[in-house]
């Protein structure tokens, strides 16, 4: 896992690393400054007009140091200053490197940044930004974003606050070539027409600091969900990997049924029942003859039924619809049942409309809202950073993993924490993902996963599914049944 800091923990974990190291503030500016050329110098070649536009803080001295490395790779490059009330000594010392090799021009004025560069590059503030940006500072950044250029940040887009909700003028990047760590706010959809395309480079920052240093917010990756999954071993049978129910499907919402069905059956479970609307059932047999199915009373909707012990996880809410009597049916699940349920669509549309029922959500449980979903549950919220506290708070309440979808999903544990997830593209923007996602999660639940690591792995593999398919089919065309079909290799990358 990934740790996401604070600006301040930021600030901490580079005087450690000084400390621990033995080396100067500026030795670790310098740093810095190798990491994001190296990068720059990998993607574009020295037919850019570059400019670099700096402020007088460390972000600046970065700024300062990248012109400099830059000219000695020949880039055509001219530096322009935004001076702040002071000057911290770093980029004191690295503007007096500039001294005979680079001008450095200070401006009073935005227009007097000229217009024909080909590449823009944001130096005026980092992650210590606690304050909206007023007079030339906004005036600059306002006139960097009208530029027809290549934007690339320092770090951090300037006017951007990683931590708490930023307003006023802010710098819209293209590329954002930040140090050591992602930030909390690239994550978050209000940050993403600031920061662009996101890339780590590595400045070498104590890596005991990070062990040791706690944080509610991470980031997932390949190495930590692999080491989430369980090994087969050659005498395992089906009984070993879990019998799961999925309440699903309506007349017309069928395919939601089968699509998570489908899910299910790809992600591992043993034995997989459904239970569906009489009038599905011929639907449900012909699409996944793998799953068996129980049939409704009622014809077209779900209305109740006994829930056995045997079942070692319940999937209840796609396509399952609100009628009166599912309601009612429901709400009979969750007083019968009391292990570890996934709850999605229509089955959080009636905990939303019978708030009530929220605290007959057995402990350990899995809600998988997306946004309005999510809205109806906790009310609305005033930014991204209110909406991820109650987001917290929603988990802590139930004592159970709240899976908030979207781009970089937020999994919410029962202590607090919270987990995105990188995997997924635009594509899977697609009616029926949810209930794959469901299926999966549902199936992993059932093998015997916590519900923390279940969630995890769940959403991680449904979002590499769909970036292996968009990698063969394009994000357009993408379609739900197409996560289903590149579940195994998903699954084969985890092994």
């Amino acid at each position: 896992m990934i740790k996401l800091f604070t600006s301040e923990q930021i600030k901490a974990w580079d005087a450690y690393t000084i400390r621990e190291s033995g080396i100067t503030s500026f030795e670790l500016m310098q740093r810095a400054c190798s990491a994001f050329v190296s990068w720059f110098t990998e993607r574009y070649d020295a037919s850019h007009k570059v400019g670099v536009v700096c402020g007088t803080g460390n972000n600046g001295g970065d700024g300062l140091g990248i012109a400099l490395l830059l000219r000695e790779w020949n880039y055509p490059v001219e530096v322009f200053i935004v001076r702040g009330k002071n000057s911290t000594s770093d980029f004191d010392a690295s503007l007096k490197l500039l001294e005979g090799k680079l001008v450095a021009k200070e401006i009073s004025s935005a227009h007097e940044i000229p217009t024909a560069y080909t590449i823009i590059i944001d130096a005026l503030f980092g992650t210590g930004l606690s304050r909206d940006l007023t007079g030339l500072h906004a005036e600059v950044i306002n006139k960097l974003n009208q530029l027809d250029a290549i934007k690339i940040a320092v770090d951090v887009p300037s006017g951007l606050r990683v931590d708490s909700p930023s307003s006023g003028e802010i710098f819209r990047a293209d590329q954002t070539v930040t140090f050591q760590t992602p930030k909390l706010g690239f994550l978050l959809p209000q940050s993403n027409s600031f920061v662009g395309e996101w890339h780590v480079v590595d400045i070498g920052l104590s890596k005991v600091f990070a062990k040791q240093t706690p944080t509610k917010y991470f980031l997932t990756n390949l190495k930590s969900i692999k080491r989430l999954i369980k090994p087969r071993t050659r005498f395992n049978h089906k009984g070993n990997f879990g019998h799961a129910l999925l309440i699903a499907g309506s007349t017309g919402k069928m395919g939601a049924a089968v699509l998570s069905a489908r899910a299910a059956l790809r992600a591992g479970v043993g034995l997989l029942t459904v239970h569906v609307p009489a009038n599905g059932n011929v639907i449900l047999q012909s699409a996944v003859p793998e799953a068996m199915t129980t049939q409704d009373q009622a014809a077209d909707f779900f209305s109740g039924r006994e829930i056995e012990s045997f079942y070692n996880a319940i999937g209840i809410g796609p396509g399952l619809g609100q009628a009166p009597e599912t309601l009612v049916g429901f709400e009979q699940v969750l007083n019968q049942y009391l292990k570890p349920i996934v709850l999605d669509a229509d089955g959080l549309n009636m905990l939303a409309a019978k708030p009530a029922l929220l605290a007959k959500v057995p402990a350990g449980s899995i809600l998988t809202p997306h946004p309005g979903e999510f809205k109806r549950l906790v009310g609305d919220w005033q930014n991204d950073f209110d909406k991820l506290e109650k987001l917290s708070v929603l988990a802590q309440k139930i004592k159970s993993v709240v899976v908030l979808k979207g781009a970089y999903s937020a999994v919410a544990l029962a202590d607090g924490s919270i987990y995105f997830n990188p995997t997924g593209n635009p594509g899977m923007a697609t009616g029926g993902s949810g209930d794959v996602l469901t299926g999966i999660i549902t199936a992993l639940l059932a093998q015997g996963y916590s519900a923390p690591d279940a969630a995890l792995i769940g959403v991680y593999v449904h979002g590499l599914a769909g970036d292996l398919a968009a990698r063969e089919i394009g994000e357009t065309s993408l379609i739900a049944g197409d996560l289903v079909n590149y579940l195994p290799a998903a699954f084969k990358r985890l092994v």
